[in-house]
């Protein structure tokens, strides 16, 4: 599923236009859609549905699906900010229905609106669509603030309200008492840019949003992205050879079921692969724990914790399945003899972890550094920190090539010090930076990393040659070919320490069953998220922590076989 920009979504629109799939029969599927949506979460029958109509296609698409929902019983009213044309005739079938219209027009003292919003068991918002970006004012303004407050006052809790389960996965609603209405936005909620993300204070946030063909970016941008509630994604007829190259594409479950390593009857450790996990330090034991074990669970064979040698009892308390290399470390942080120590051990191993809970203290990067034979950078100011002179390492470089590497955390801050770190960095290496991470390897502000998530990650993992893995809300995976995926997730559960160090673990569990980097990193951040959700719909927003995470991913993997 691709991720267009109102432009593209343009293009795809006057393409199927021009090869016979006309736009009204685009906006008859588009108004279905908006009913069906309804329907599948509640019955109609009898219930008052009040649909907010625009001047536009948005509007006429609210019409559309009124015309629907009053075939299927409900009372359905359209209340229209503009008049429409009579010979309109999605206009003529909502009246030829039998749908209530009112006007704004007619309606200056907004009671007829007042009742409905008062009365309506659903709200429908086809006022403005994605090719409207100017303020909100005048009668529009007026009508949503009537809107907003006849709701606040009949709802118990805020308007904004995020709906259960993953997105694209429509569910059934909750169960509310009658007066409490479900809003529903017709591809968003007015006040939206569906290019930027940015939100119009006077919006108001939506249950649910049907959007048509295709997610547009500013779905996936904060703070529009608040707004949008559950996110249904409607097929309107428009076929993948209209759709303009280059869009970004949304993970889904049939992609990530195609991805799923072969789990053979004959199968051995062996056949699994080996992973190893650099990482930790005194200040930080459980990074690598974490780690070791997220590579555990989605299969992988064996899985070794190479760690200070002064965190081994602590950690060899804790589990018993993991395997240990046990290296040299100066008051629990890593040390550059560790390099030669590291080289010998890891042989054969199809995958290796590096950087969680390493530190930034100068001997760890140092470590790091010399894994590489990267010089340190003079002087070089990052985000957040500077390096100074006096604190320049020799590089040691091993004379071997080390396994397939995913670099996370500290080992991630350790590149940022160096020079020519992409250059030198064996590849195509999976780095999984968050956005404050990402800052210090670019160079940029975090603002303007957040600002153009997508963007930013496909143009570093091409510049750099290497796939990027950009945390936060809606996960980006981008690879150095021009391939880039916006995991369908955004969760306040997973916002808490160590679940970085579950996502590295995971992909490189993949990593060592075979998967290419960009495959493995992608299905790795796919069923993060689904664990992630899979936590926050059995414990809550609040109180999930890390190791939450940890059990839930093999039913997630479970999950996209079709057996749990």
């Amino acid at each position: 599923m691709k991720v267009l920009t109102v432009a593209q979504m343009r293009q795809a629109e006057a393409a199927a236009d021009a090869a016979g799939h006309t736009y009204a029969r685009m906006m008859e599927r588009a108004g279905h859609a908006v009913a069906s949506e309804i329907m599948r979460r509640m019955s109609v029958q009898g219930r008052r549905i009040l649909v907010l109509v625009g001047p536009g296609n948005n509007g006429g698409d609210g019409l559309t699906a009124a015309r629907f929902l009053k075939e299927a019983g409900a009372e359905v009213a359209c209340y229209l900010l503009r008049p429409r044309e009579e010979t309109d005739p999605v206009f003529q079938g909502a009246k030829a229905a039998g749908c209530f219209i009112a006007q704004a027009a007619d309606d200056r003292t907004w009671r007829v609106l007042r009742l409905w919003v008062r009365s309506a068991a659903v709200i429908i918002d086809a006022l403005l669509g994605t090719g409207t970006t100017r303020p909100l004012e005048g009668d529009l303004l007026r009508m949503l603030q009537i809107v907003r407050a006849e709701v606040s006052d009949r709802r118990p809790w805020p308007v904004s309200f995020f709906a259960p389960g993953p997105p694209f996965t429509p569910s059934a609603w909750p169960p509310r008492t009658p007066p409490e209405p479900w809003l529903v936005a017709v591809d968003g909620p007015t006040g939206m840019n569906y290019d930027t993300g940015e939100l119009d204070p006077h919006a108001f946030h939506a249950d649910l949003t049907v959007t048509f063909a295709h997610p547009k970016v500013g779905h996936f941008r904060f703070p529009a992205a608040h707004a949008v509630g559950e996110l249904a994604v409607a097929d309107i007829g428009i076929e993948a050879k209209w759709v303009p190259e280059g869009a970004f594409e949304v993970m889904d479950v049939a992609t990530a079921r195609t991805w799923c390593p072969p789990r053979p009857s004959d199968a051995h450790k062996n056949t699994f692969g080996k992973v190893a996990v650099v990482a930790g330090s005194i200040n930080y034991p459980g990074a690598p724990w974490l780690a070791a074990q997220a590579a555990a669970r989605v299969g992988a064979g064996w899985v070794t914790l190479a760690i200070p040698r002064a965190i081994y009892p602590v950690l060899a308390a804790k589990t018993t399945e993991i395997t240990y290399i046990l290296l040299p470390d100066e008051l629990g942080v890593l040390t550059p003899d560790a390099v030669e120590v590291l080289a010998r051990a890891v042989e054969g191993y199809a995958a290796m972890v590096l950087g969680p809970g390493l530190t930034q203290e100068k001997e760890a990067i140092a470590f790091v550094h010399g894994m590489f034979g990267l010089e340190r950078a003079m002087r070089r100011g990052r985000i957040g920190f500077h390096v100074e002179e006096e604190e320049a390492v020799k590089p040691a470089a091993p004379s071997f090539t080390w396994p397939p590497l995913i670099v996370d955390a500290d080992g991630l801050n350790a590149l940022a010090q160096a020079k020519d770190w992409a250059a030198r960095l064996p590849g195509p290496a999976i780095l999984t930076p968050h956005p404050g991470e990402m800052a210090r390897l670019t160079g940029l502000e975090k603002a303007a990393i957040e600002q153009d998530r997508l963007g930013i990650a496909r143009q570093f993992a091409q510049s750099w040659g290497h796939v990027v893995v950009l945390k936060g809300a809606f996960t980006v995976v981008a690879a150095p070919d021009g391939r880039a995926l916006v995991m369908p997730f955004a969760n306040p559960a997973m916002a808490t320490a160590g679940t970085g160090d579950v996502l590295a673990g995971a992909i490189a569990g993949l990593r060592a069953q075979g998967l290419p980097p960009f495959e493995a990193a992608a299905l790795g951040a796919y069923l993060h998220g689904l664990a992630g959700e899979r936590a926050r719909q059995e414990i809550g927003a609040a109180g999930v922590t890390a190791g939450d995470l940890i059990p839930r991913l093999p039913g997630a993997l479970r999950a996209l076989s079709g057996t749990g």
